[in-house]
């Protein structure tokens, strides 16, 4: 019989077999743990190469100056925003802007100015409030309750005129009707929803003066082309509904005197 005669092992071999052993499963483990899903989104996290924080981004507009009134008020705005009126896009289109100086390259100079001697500062407040916000200051809103429109923080002064209602306007020197004029401006700046909104805004003054309503419908029949049918229909209805009042007016009765296209 052959027997079979095996070495003998010493204890060195299985502090070897058991290293080889535990080294080849911590490698395994490394190879499961880095497939995981934690660890790709940790990856996907990760940017590919840092952030260049040295040059600040860029303007997403270039900023417009706006000179209004004989006073020359400025104004600032963002080119994108007055793209919304042809007027302002066909001005801002026309010009180049300036570079920028070498002293300081990433800030952008207002290199486009507008000018408007004839408008009112205060309008075109309102006007461009409305380019931002959609809206001006009283702003519309709707009184669910009552299911009408309202203006908010409305409120009346001594003699019962809606305090805000009127503006005192350089070209005409007069006190007329804030809506009027803003009316007017955004007719010429081609903005209807502006014309709409400032209508409505109108319609909801109250304790108006009778030389106030004459002087804003002069205003507004020499600002308005001769097709309008929406202001001066509303003027005209506003004197027919408050005819009695106008009878006992001087002021109306120098204005008929007059003439006009208001009177035919």
């Amino acid at each position: 019989m052959i027997s079979k005669r095996t070495a003998p092992q010493t204890p060195g071999d299985n502090f070897t077999r058991y290293r080889a052993t535990k080294a080849s499963a911590l490698r395994s483990r490394r190879i499961r743990d880095s497939s995981s899903p934690s660890s790709r989104r940790l990856e996907g996290r990760r940017p590919e190469c840092p952030p260049d924080l040295s040059s600040p981004s860029p303007p997403a507009s270039p900023v417009v100056m706006l000179r209004v009134g004989p006073e020359q008020r400025l104004f600032a705005a963002h080119e994108a925003i007055l793209r919304a009126s042809p007027v302002f896009a066909e001005q801002c289109r026309s010009q180049t802007p300036s570079p920028p100086s070498r002293a300081h390259p990433y800030i952008q100079r207002p290199g486009k100015r507008i000018e408007l001697p004839d408008e009112q500062p205060e309008v075109l407040s309102c006007v461009l409030e409305f380019l931002y916000k959609g809206d001006y200051y009283p702003r519309l809103r709707h009184n669910a309750r009552r299911r009408a429109w309202e203006l908010e923080e409305s409120s009346v002064d001594a003699d019962g005129q809606s305090v805000g209602a009127t503006v005192w306007h350089h070209k005409v020197r007069e006190v007329i009707l804030r809506d009027t004029a803003i009316y007017c401006a955004a007719q010429k700046l081609g903005l209807p929803t502006l014309q709409r909104l400032a209508l409505r805004k109108q319609g909801l003054h109250t304790g108006i003066q009778c030389n106030t309503i004459l002087s804003s419908a002069r205003y507004a029949y020499a600002n308005t082309p001769d097709t309008d049918s929406k202001l001066r229909a509303h003027y005209l209805a506003l004197i027919i509904r408050s005819r009695g009042t106008f009878k006992r007016s001087g002021t109306m009765q120098m204005e008929m005197e007059k003439g006009g296209k208001l009177f035919f």
